[in-house]
Order: structure tokens, then C-alpha cells, then sequence
């Protein structure tokens, strides 16, 4: 028998965004951002330091609480649903941070009490195949070196069954094996219905798996859709490389990270 809540959050795409702003005392981070993510779409969102990226993850992650607009995660609104909306997500920021005194093993187990998965173990077992954990199954948070918190992130994500995947730099610290896996795991992630907005400085990343992309300059959307809209939108008269295409649409300055 299917879980209902589970049928509620496949009625609704995975992420609806409306008229999203968020202030740092007199600095604007990001003012005025609606988007919908449908199921299945990688979203590139890129954009200078300081366009607004990591605070627009954030707060859609609810690591940092809504100022202004609304965000409904998979039909649940994340401040009026909190718990609700963001068991139907997973966050992985640009630095894992894992418990130092848990495992890697242990950091599944609580994913998957977390998220109240059964039956776990048998994806957890894959999962760490897959991102090349298994030998360090035993090893402690403090243990894990940039390249493994990074993995491990990865395999609490795709453990915890969400709706929706939040990456924000999400091949920083890993070698180039693991690069290719990550870049093959969020593809096959998508194609299985979740929907995902990667956020990367990586333009091939973006251009390889985006099928939209969203440019933010100075906290506001300067260009959402597919990456051929963007080329005859933007750079009709370029090369037609998402590099040139990103220059076109921010310019050459940015400041500071936001």
C-alpha cells in the first residue's frame, strides 16, 4: 500500500518559490525570485560571488529562516509545514560538516531514523558502494577528509528519499573518480523524478546536467530557462559557450558571497 503522504507530495512539483527577499541589515541578498521546479529538472543556478546563491539554498533548506515571499516543498509550506517540508528535502552545502563522533556507518542509521526509512540497509550498503565508502564505513566524522565528508553528504541525500536535492558546489574536495560518479549519481537522481537545483562556479558541470538555468546577479533573476533560450537570448553573437553566455547576462564585477 502506498503512503499517502508520499502520493500528496507527487501531486505537487517539487519546489514552488514565490516573490523570495532576504535582507543583511541594509543589504539586499536577494529580492523578489519566484521559480517552479517540476519533477525531474536539474536546475543550474549560477550566478557571481555575492548574486545570492548559497542564501537562496539556505533558505529554501530552512537553514535560515524566511523573510519575505513564500516556499512550498512538494505541496507542503516550509513555515507553515516546517517538519513536513523538510523531511521531503536534502541539503548538501558546499562543506559537509558530519558528527565527530559518529561513523559513517552510524551517520546513515541516523539519516535513516531521521527520515523514518525502513528497510534501509541494503541502500545504505549500495550507496556506499557507490561513492566509494565502504572501507571507511568505520571511520569517525573527525577522520574523514574533505573529499569523503563530501560523499558522505551524498549518500545521507540520496538516503533520506527526498522530493527534492539542494547541492551547492557539490564537487568541491573530490578527485577526479569521484567527480565522474557525483556527476552520473545527480543524473540518475533526476531521472527518477526528483527534482534538483546544483549550484556551481563549475559552468561545464551546469551546461553537462542543467535542463534550466537560473543566473542570479545582485540578489535578482536576470535570466531563467534552457540553456538554447539562453544562447539566442543572450549571446546571439557569441561562441554560444554558457561562459560567455554567464558574461553577457553579470557582467565582469561581483563582491563579496552571499
Amino acid at each position: 500500500m502506498s503512503d499517502p503522504a508520499f502520493e500528496f507530495a507527487r501531486r505537487y512539483p517539487p519546489l514552488i518559490v514565490r516573490d523570495f527577499g532576504r535582507r543583511y541589515g541594509q543589504q539586499v541578498a536577494v529580492q523578489g525570485l519566484s521559480l517552479v521546479l517540476p519533477e525531474g529538472e536539474i536546475l543550474g543556478l549560477v550566478g557571481p560571488n555575492g548574486a545570492g546563491k548559497t542564501t537562496t539554498l539556505r533558505s529554501i533548506a530552512g537553514v535560515l529562516p524566511l523573510q519575505e515571499g513564500r516556499v512550498v516543498v512538494a505541496g507542503h509550506d516550509l513555515e507553515a509545514e516546517e517538519s513536513v517540508a523538510k523531511g521531503c528535502l536534502a541539503w548538501v552545502p558546499d562543506d559537509p560538516q558530519p558528527f565527530d563522533a559518529l561513523t559513517v556507518w552510524e551517520h546513515l542509521e541516523f539519516t535513516a531514523s531521521l527520515y523514518g526509512i525502513a528497510d534501509w540497509r541494503a541502500k545504505a550498503e549500495a550507496l556506499l558502494e557507490r561513492f566509494e565508502l565502504a572501507e571507511k564505513r568505520g571511520a569517525l566524522g573527525t577522520e574523514l577528509s574533505r573529499g569523503m565528508r563530501q560523499k558522505l553528504a551524498f549518500s545521507c541525500a540520496w538516503l533520506s528519499e527526498p522530493q527534492l536535492v539542494l547541492l551547492d558546489e557539490p564537487l568541491s574536495g573530490l578527485d577526479p573518480r569521484g567527480i565522474r560518479a557525483a556527476r552520473q549519481a545527480i543524473h540518475d537522481l533526476a531521472r527518477t523524478g526528483v527534482g534538483v537545483i546544483l549550484s556551481s562556479h563549475l559552468l561545464e558541470l551546469i551546461e553537462a546536467l542543467a535542463d534550466r538555468l537560473l543566473i542570479l546577479h545582485r540578489g535578482r533573476a536576470v535570466f531563467t530557462g534552457t540553456l538554447a533560450e539562453a544562447r539566442a537570448d543572450l549571446a546571439p553573437d557569441s561562441d554560444g559557450s554558457l561562459e560567455e553566455i554567464f558574461l553577457h547576462a553579470t557582467g565582469s564585477g561581483a563582491d563579496g558571497d552571499a
